[in-house]
């Protein structure tokens, strides 16, 4: 009895929960300026091999059930296909992105009209921070990353505006800009990272929050295994993170091999292109 105890959180039944999600078209995708490490302007894009990687993300999306709606891409913006920079939504409520680069400027005010629009309850945001690219709901914690984009007072104006404790995170490898780019929320407390992205104290934290998270190893990171989507079963990631998926499957989930080799680019992946529309909780 003892062992199958010990064993039971590597193989536990996951449950999927529907998901509705908010996304970009890549209508005008491009890398012609680089504010991150991934980014060569002197790379050629492929436009149309982007749009269909991003539509076989749609549809698989849609082929687990889950719901996709989409905002209108802005001529001029080749990133706002990343909409999980474009704002953070936790229980309908939320918080605008202020980018810390001009070249993304226009994009935090473009999603919070998207939400205005629709009648959530929104804040516009007084300090810098790029929405779910730094900060992650995982259990009754808001895990929020700074360290390159997000500025860290805007840490305290999320914990005020949400009304649940943000653990901060920092982030010290410049591949790894965002949050998300490090780690990947699985389910309720439940994660995935490479804790090499982050100042050991940053890892002291990740260890007592969730000390039965799954650890990705560089070459998972590189191939941004950990900008990744997960409906509490099915975890969608770039089929590249062959580590990562076994590592998954033998905790019980489901990992679906999405490619975005195009979006890598300019440095994002499947969570990046994905913003969770969270409800209100009834």
């Amino acid at each position: 009895m003892t062992q199958l105890a010990e064993e039971a959180p590597r193989t536990a039944l996951r449950v999927a929960r529907t998901r509705r999600y908010l996304m970009c078209p890549p209508t005008h995708f491009d890398v012609f300026y680089s504010i991150n490490p991934w980014m060569d302007p002197g790379k050629p894009v492929d436009g149309a091999l982007a749009k269909l990687q991003w539509d076989g993300l749609v549809r698989a999306f849609r082929a687990l059930g889950h719901q996709v709606e989409f905002i209108e891409p802005l001529p001029g913006y080749p990133d706002m296909v990343f909409a999980a920079n474009g704002a953070t939504v936790v229980d309908g409520k939320v918080l605008s992105a202020r980018f810390r680069h001009e070249e993304r400027a226009a994009e935090g005010p473009a999603y919070l009209e998207w939400f205005r629009s629709r009648g959530y309850q929104t804040r516009e945001a007084v300090h810098v921070n790029e929405g779910e690219g730094d900060y992650l709901q995982a259990g009754r914690y808001l895990l929020a990353g700074t360290g390159f984009r997000t500025d860290i007072r805007s840490h305290r104006e999320a914990e005020r505006f949400f009304g649940m404790p943000v653990a901060g995170l920092r982030l010290v490898d410049p591949r790894f800009y965002h949050l998300d780019t490090a780690l990947a929320v699985l389910g309720h407390d439940q994660i995935m990272y490479y804790p090499g992205a982050f100042s050991r104290e940053s890892q002291g934290v990740l260890r007592v929050l969730y000390p039965d998270a799954i650890i990705a190893n560089e070459a998972d990171a590189e191939v941004f295994g950990l900008n990744a989507v997960s409906d509490g079963r099915h975890v969608l990631l770039p089929p590249a993170a062959t580590h990562l998926m076994g590592e998954l499957r033998e905790r019980g989930y489901e990992p679906i091999g999405v490619e975005l080799s195009e979006l890598l680019k300019s440095g994002g992946s499947a969570k990046c292109c994905t913003l969770e529309l969270r409800a209100a909780r009834s």
